[in-house]
């Protein structure tokens, strides 16, 4: 009898024990689910307000200060469709006016379609801009297009440079109102996957604009000027206008 209830006992606290184990790793899976979720990471890790008027490329010449308008909405099932036939029309399409010329201030909002979006200033904690959680912030995620700008000044004429860029999925970029690259396909960020021609920027202000565009998963850029022998420039400045 005495075997028995001992047997009963250690049966018992053994079911016990696993039933105790189960919902301890479901809680310990549900916070690692929710830490692994794309929304959870708080956008600050990424990106900060501007605070400063004035800020300098990183240590490799990279651009960290942008103005980004909030995405627009352009649904795509698969990034496979990012030709360039299909990327001009997509990029050239006017969906607010000054599309390819405005400055855009802290606040400034247009209208595409029903939707009124917001600029924003940013300086990234990181080499590149992480577009998606920039749009996660936002309530959003996949399916969209994503408007840059920024402002580099140069103390004088800097000739014979190139627009180095990466991005995730396909994008396009302009210096000055003149297209300086395209990057089609289904692709990842790498620094410096393409290059534009040579160029000069020029003593003052230049203005360089692009658009990102992402169907399902990530989005991302980064952005540098090359001198002609590779090596990044980092004597300017960045602002926001």
């Amino acid at each position: 009898m005495k075997i028995r209830k001992q047997t009963c006992l250690w049966v018992f606290s053994t079911l016990l024990f696993a039933l105790t184990s189960c919902g301890a790793g479901a809680q310990n899976s549900n916070a690692a689910g929710a830490q692994d979720s794309p929304k959870s990471p708080a956008l600050e890790n990424y990106l900060v307000p501007v605070k400063k008027p004035v800020a300098k490329p990183n240590e490799e010449g990279f651009i960290c200060r942008w103005t980004l308008l909030e995405p627009i909405t352009k649904p795509n099932r698969s990034n496979t469709v990012f030709t360039d036939s299909y990327l001009r029309d997509a990029f050239y399409t006017e969906y607010f006016p000054g599309q390819f010329t405005v400055v855009p201030n802290e606040g400034d909002q247009v209208t595409v379609g029903e939707e009124t979006l917001t600029w924003h200033q940013f300086d990234s904690k990181l080499f590149n801009v992480k577009l998606f959680r920039y749009a996660t912030s936002l309530g959003k995620n996949y399916g969209l297009l994503f408007w840059a700008v920024t402002v580099v000044n140069c103390q004088e004429d800097i000739p014979n440079v190139r627009l180095a860029a990466g991005s995730n999925s396909a994008s396009m970029w302009w210096v000055n109102g003149e297209e300086a690259l395209i990057l089609s396909g289904d692709r990842r960020m790498v620094a410096d996957d393409g290059m534009s021609g040579l160029l000069t920027l020029k003593k003052g202000k230049n203005i360089v604009r692009g658009v990102v565009i992402n169907g399902p998963g990530m989005s991302d850029f980064c952005v540098r000027f090359v001198d002609a022998k590779g090596n990044p420039v980092k004597n300017i400045q960045i602002t926001n206008n």
